[in-house]
């Protein structure tokens, strides 16, 4: 390989930063002093072959990382679903492991002539009417039904030309351990002929996962035209709800009267939390304000903001795997992350194998239940069928 090249230095700050490491750290794990890692990052050195090794060898990156010319994507215009209390170097190292995880699936996408996404898209301030017809007409791209439940929203989405990737930090988590960095999830897309990537942060709660790629979707059809609107983040909430439980439905299924135990029944439906169904009654002025703050603290009375009843079944991504067997076929783990820059950690997370993607337990007391998306015709308050989520 032939020396190493002027954004070496910058190559290593990528990788340090996805790793969670220090310069400090990273110098112990590679025998070389803190001044030296600060000096070849700040581009006051040159980077030796000897020094990528060393750091390849410590953190599991392949030699070819350290060579990639930097991304050009706009780190800016990520849209980030995360917690308020999210840590900023969290999110630096959800840039980083994002910036990467871009780079490879547009290449995958590239070598497999998969198609890019053709979704509407917002060039003016929507309305909450706007943002309806908006998540409709994105029904329509996914070429999923106007109306009812959706059974698969990853697969849809990757028919559709959008691949979805869990985003593992190293360290936090693997795709069958929930992660905790204060992120959910995170997506870019430049717009027409332009591959898309929605990214998600494993959780423990399907529904939460399927609302934060519906969020993040919402971002790709509402802002990648308007990346510096404000209101950015209730918009791509409007929209995931919209997506998640079309207006024309929610009108017929939602209202005052009903309890808690209606809405546990609902959300076997649609595959969304209680939580988002109320919010979604309140945002079409189906239950007054009253009538929500009262459902939230029986919520919170009965235990069920952080566990509640009723488990969707977790969905698990294909396409990247697909993609990357089609390209590669049977190429050894650490010979495929050579040719793709990328450390085989990443990777495995980035595309897990079908067969290693574990199903997640109920949470709480087990007195959830693992659903399978089938029509239930005895369902009062869906006349099209139940439908519940299969992974």
């Amino acid at each position: 390989m032939e020396s190493p090249t002027e954004f070496a230095g910058e190559r290593i700050r990528v990788a340090r930063t996805i790793f969670g490491l220090t310069q400090a750290q990273l110098a112990d794990a590679t025998g070389v002093t803190q001044a030296q890692i600060s000096s070849v990052e700040n581009g006051t050195r040159s980077a030796n072959t000897e020094l990528l090794r060393a750091i390849g060898n410590a953190t599991g990156t392949p030699l070819s990382f350290f060579y990639v010319v930097p991304s050009e994507l706009p780190l800016g215009s990520l849209r980030f679903r995360k917690l308020a209390g999210a840590s900023r170097t969290s999110t630096k190292r959800a840039e980083a492991l994002f910036g990467e995880s871009y780079r490879v699936v547009a290449e995958l996408c590239r070598m497999g002539r998969y198609p890019t996404p053709d979704l509407p898209r917002a060039f003016d301030d929507p309305s909450g009417e706007d943002i309806e017809s908006f998540a409709t007409q994105a029904r329509e791209a996914l070429k999923i039904g106007p109306d009812g439940p959706i059974p698969h929203l990853i697969r849809a989405c990757e028919r559709a030309g959008i691949p979805v990737a869990p985003m593992v930090l190293p360290g936090e988590a693997s795709e069958d351990t929930p992660t905790d960095v204060g992120h959910f999830g995170v997506s870019f897309w430049a717009g027409p002929s332009e591959h898309a990537l929605v990214g998600y942060f494993p959780g423990r709660r399907a529904d939460r996962d399927r609302f934060t790629i519906a969020h993040e979707l919402g971002h790709l059809v509402l802002h990648t035209h308007r990346p510096r609107t404000p209101m950015a983040e209730q918009e791509a909430n409007r929209f995931a709800s919209a997506l998640l439980i079309p207006q024309v439905r929610a009108e017929q299924a939602l209202s005052d009267k009903l309890k808690l135990a209606d809405y546990a029944r609902l959300k076997a439906i649609w595959g969304v939390s209680i939580q988002a169904l109320i919010m979604r009654a309140g945002q079409l002025d189906l239950i007054t304000s009253s009538r929500r703050e009262s459902l939230f603290k029986q919520l919170s009375a009965r235990g069920w903001r952080k566990n509640e009843p009723v488990t969707v079944h977790p969905e698990h991504p294909l396409l990247l795997w697909k993609l990357l067997d089609a390209a590669f076929g049977n190429t050894p783990a650490q010979a495929l992350g050579d040719k793709l820059a990328l450390p085989v950690v990443l990777l495995r997370s980035l595309a897990p194998r079908p067969s290693d993607t574990i199903r997640l337990p109920p949470d709480g007391d087990g007195r959830g239940t693992v659903l399978s998306f089938r029509r239930n015709k005895k369902s009062s308050f869906d006349a099209g069928g139940e439908v519940q989520s299969q992974g």
